[in-house]
């Protein structure tokens, strides 16, 4: 194998360690939300420190590639996606850290009637499933399932737009639960955050395989639809 193939691959590889581990951190903010787990919830905190340093770690084997070889057409094209990648795991990293902190604010798990109410465990599982495919379709370099994914964050955002008065109408019929029904507001306002962080890495996937620039464009679908 040609000498840039393996340090792409090397590349790819430890994105997807990366990608791993942000993926537990964010399992693991649902199970401390559920049970209000608080050391769980610290463990998550902890941990970021890990992802802040991949984020070091990629960056500087990128600005290596850059200085060894001079790539070109899709191979450039995969470096500057993992480069936007590993910016945007990053930033998801941080969000289950934020996650983390409101669970370790809990001090007994979340009412069920809230949870139900709000759709807070279908967004939670919606989100997972968005950040896992979403690893799939950059391992498999498979733009057709990253298109999906984007398609995908509607039902964040239908989640997330609803959240507002539903947990005002909660708290005016329950003023003793006022932080908790604060706290799972403020983790449904990350979740829609993931989402978008998913979307901007799907986005790169495309780019990268089919050198299309698909940014934005949900943006403009909106502003024409109001």
């Amino acid at each position: 194998m040609p000498h840039i193939d393996v340090e792409l691959e090397k590349l790819k590889t430890k994105l997807l360690e990366m990608w791993d581990l942000v993926e537990y951190q964010l399992q693991s903010g649902r199970e401390a939300v559920l049970n209000a787990d608080q050391e769980l919830a610290r463990q998550i905190i902890k941990r970021d420190l890990k992802v802040n340093r991949f984020d070091v770690k990629i960056d500087r084997m990128c600005e290596n590639f850059f200085a060894l070889f001079t790539p070109v057409a899709v191979d450039l094209r995969l470096v500057l996606a993992v480069l936007k990648i590993n910016a945007n795991l990053e930033r998801t990293g941080d969000t289950a850290e934020g996650i983390a902190r409101f669970a370790k604010k809990l001090d007994v798990p979340v009412s069920s009637e809230l949870l139900e109410l709000t759709n807070l465990l279908p967004m939670y599982d919606e989100a997972l499933s968005m950040f896992a495919d979403c690893r799939v379709a950059f391992k498999n370099n498979d733009p057709v399932l990253a298109k999906s994914v984007i398609k995908r964050d509607k039902t964040l955002n239908k989640i997330y737009r609803k959240s507002d008065g539903i947990a005002t109408r909660y708290m005016a019929e329950n003023p003793d639960r006022i932080s908790e029904a604060l706290a799972i507001l403020s983790i449904i306002k990350k979740l829609e955050r993931v989402g978008d962080q998913v979307t901007n890495i799907a986005e790169e996937v495309i780019f990268y395989r089919e050198a299309k620039v698909v940014k934005h464009r949900q943006d403009k679908k909106r502003k024409k639809g109001e």
